[in-house]
């Protein structure tokens, strides 16, 4: 028990977490009366608060967002399942790819011939893969919940004076209180991760799916330090920044899957407009006042350090990623491709891809590059990245959504920032 209370002592130590001569004591709830100090505690809110937004979820798709994709045509049978053979049950549990060199002795194993077995592998996948109107649901909440997120952050930091000028987010450093709708955005937007978490064992099941996991917790993590270390201010604006881009996105996700490709298409390029501005404009504004107004105005300790070098990190990437998104809005004109974004959006399988050359495949705000063989061309540190497909006709590709990676560090260093 000694160890333990060491531990947690030298983890949470003063000199690490706070400015100099500053003491938890010092940001204790009611430690000075006219400030309103976070407080610790209330990181226990946003868990049942995700009950709540996962009922909001059901209730939205079920009586809403599934009659009106069902309305639109959107496919939701699934397809024809497989025949049960246990010998090649074994073998697609073990990997969903099958192997050529497996054909021969599961052949002889299942009494099948090589081109039944080959038949039967694709059934098996395509009956792992969800329907068109499962994705569109998924897409559609996450719209809507980008959309409120938003709308919401705008008009809770509106009338807060960081919201016009970043560099009042280090004035009265640490004594800074936490108004009530700052309370509220804080704690629905961690709710909203949580029933990711949550959710994410009963939705579709991607290949990135503990990549995503672990993106989750990475994100719940560092909003909570955050609060914790009273860093709610620029916490609250890389929030807002983050999430207007990501309307576009699943906007434009849902109506590709309705298939009103021309939509899809100007809302891509809406997306492109609104991503360069806010990730490469307004989220820049906010580096240079954490890495050159912040040290003339506060004294400098290890977490600061930690926390602006999550934030500058992150914004390498967001080069990176418009860099990918640039390229393929490039590629498809020079190709003279009709769609910018044709074929499934981070699908649970590469045979979703469909015709063109120029695949786009979107995870989450960002996009991944695919190499000829499949394998993604990550950036290191990675996030939630995506990218261009190439994909010829014939070739036999694996789908990879964006890896661990890639799922860390869209959120990870967003959250990072807050």
């Amino acid at each position: 028990m000694d160890i333990i209370n060491k531990v947690t002592d030298a983890f949470w130590s003063t000199h690490i977490w706070l400015p100099p001569n500053t003491t938890w004591a010092d940001i204790a709830p009611g430690s000075r009366p006219d400030v309103v100090h976070a407080n610790y505690r209330d990181l226990i809110w946003p868990i049942p608060l995700a009950a709540v937004v996962m009922l909001v979820r059901y209730t939205l798709e079920r009586f809403w967002i599934s009659p009106i994709g069902k309305s639109l045509g959107i496919r939701s049978s699934r397809p024809k399942k497989a025949a049960n053979v246990p010998t090649l049950e074994l073998a697609y549990a073990k990997s969903s790819h099958l192997d050529h060199k497996w054909l021969a002795p599961l052949s002889k194993q299942a009494d099948m011939s090589e081109r039944q077995i080959e038949r039967w592998w694709r059934l098996r996948r395509a009956q792992d893969k969800p329907s068109t109107l499962v994705k569109f649901c998924e897409n559609t909440w996450r719209c809507l919940y980008y959309l409120y997120s938003f709308i919401f952050g705008v008009i809770v930091l509106w009338d807060k004076p960081w919201f016009w000028d970043v560099k009042t987010c280090w004035y009265g450093y640490p004594h800074q209180s936490v108004s009530n709708d700052i309370w509220w955005y804080y704690m629905i937007s961690m709710s909203f991760y949580w029933s990711l978490t949550a959710t994410q064992f009963f939705d579709v099941k991607r290949k990135d799916f503990w990549q995503m996991f672990i993106h989750h917790m990475v994100t719940l993590l560092l909003m909570s330090l955050s609060w914790v270390c009273n860093l709610h201010r620029v916490g609250s604006l890389v929030l807002v920044v983050h999430d207007c881009a990501d309307i576009f996105l699943e906007a434009a996700k849902l109506t590709k899957y309705a298939n009103y490709q021309k939509v899809c298409d100007a809302i891509f390029a809406i997306f492109t407009v609104v991503w360069i501005v806010t990730r490469l404009g307004f989220y820049p504004r906010i580096i240079y006042s954490s890495s050159v107004e912040a040290p003339r105005i506060l004294p400098m300790f290890p977490a600061y350090y930690i926390f602006n070098s999550l934030l500058l990190m992150l914004l390498v990437l967001h080069v990176i990623w418009t860099y990918m998104i640039l390229k393929i809005v490039v590629d498809s004109l020079q190709k003279g491709l009709v769609s910018l974004m044709s074929g499934d959006i981070r699908s649970s399988d590469s045979e979703d891809l469909t015709d063109s050359s120029g695949n786009v495949r979107v995870a989450n705000g960002s996009m991944r590059t695919k190499t000829k063989s499949g394998n993604p061309a990550t950036p290191a540190a990675a996030t939630a990245a995506g990218g261009v497909n190439q994909r010829k006709r014939g070739n036999n590709s694996s789908a990879n959504n964006h890896t661990a990676d890639a799922a860390a560090t869209t959120t990870t260093t967003t959250t990072a920032a807050n």
